[in-house]
């Protein structure tokens, strides 16, 4: 697909570019790329292949910009990324895309925004928000999914807590790193190398790497929230594992004065006058003891 930037973004044939002087807007396959690039007199030496995009960063080249945006899918952060490689000239900018990420975010700039590329600048702008557009209420769901959490391990369920904490945490550091490269992209758009974008133009990219920052200060306050979920999760095992020893105390305690009568009584000795009829004397001196035991424990506050 061919669109020419401007106060909104057209679709135009491609037998219509030869005649146009305004920006363009290629969205190509990775296949496709370097054939636009060839008739766009872009010389890259480096590989275009979906496989080789595995971060977002941006590259200043004497003639032109490059960049990756490796996206995470929302609905399966640790999963398959959207892979795109793009490249930008003075007049054009190039987009590759194997799975019409690019294409969907376009069609919704169309749908949505009034300004929709009056420049370059306008529309990368544009097109950074929207690929973090949904990504507040990705954290947020995260946010839930730790009260909940927390939730469960004051009301005592703890069952597979690892398996359900892990996942998230493992979320939510590959979301603290790709928010810290979109904020690096900013940075990188906003310093201008190439002189492509007008002054006025460049606070559009400190608004992304601005966004990009909160996100990451974000995704961290949820990490270390995690932590705190962990420690209470932790804390209530622990006082589980007291609990359970303060019983094993009790019961150890009461049974020690038994085994003592019990094995001085198994001795059987001849001349010992309980041998006859000592039996009942002996439960009830065992009975006696276990009540005694109970109520020092339950005046302890131990039972």
């Amino acid at each position: 697909m061919i669109y020419r930037l401007g106060e909104t973004l057209e679709a135009i044939e491609e037998n219509e570019e030869t005649y146009d002087t305004s920006p363009l807007l290629y969205v190509v396959k990775f296949n496709e790329c370097r054939d636009i690039l060839n008739k766009l007199g872009i010389v890259h030496e480096g590989e275009i292949e979906a496989r080789q995009v595995e971060f977002c960063k941006v590259e200043t080249q004497q003639e032109y910009i490059t960049g990756t945006i490796a996206a995470p899918k929302l609905l399966d952060v640790l999963g398959k990324r959207y892979r795109l490689q793009f490249f930008i000239d003075k007049n054009n900018m190039i987009i590759a895309d194997d799975e019409d990420f690019s294409l969907r975010i376009v069609q919704a700039i169309q749908r949505e925004k009034i300004h929709q590329a009056d420049s370059m600048a306008m529309f990368i702008y544009n097109f950074m928000l929207y690929i973090m557009k949904r990504d507040n209420i990705l954290l947020e769901q995260y946010e839930n999914t730790l009260m909940k959490m927390e939730e469960d391990i004051t009301n005592g369920k703890t069952m597979d807590f690892h398996s359900k904490l892990m996942p998230v945490r493992k979320a939510l550091l590959t979301l603290r790193n790709y928010y810290d490269q979109l904020s690096d992209m900013g940075n990188e758009l906003e310093d201008n190398e190439n002189n492509f974008f007008a002054k006025k133009q460049l606070r559009y990219f400190g608004v992304v790497s601005n966004r990009a920052e909160r996100y990451k200060d974000k995704t961290i306050y949820l990490l270390e929230y995690a932590l705190q979920v962990r420690d209470a999760y932790q804390a209530q095992v622990d006082a589980n594992q007291n609990k359970n020893m303060q019983v094993l105390t009790v019961i150890s305690t009461i049974i020690l004065p038994l085994t003592l009568i019990t094995s001085w009584y198994g001795m059987n000795f001849k001349n010992m006058p309980e041998l006859e009829n000592g039996y009942p004397y002996v439960i009830v001196v065992c009975v006696l003891v276990v009540i005694i035991c109970i109520l020092i424990f339950k005046k302890k506050k131990i039972l």
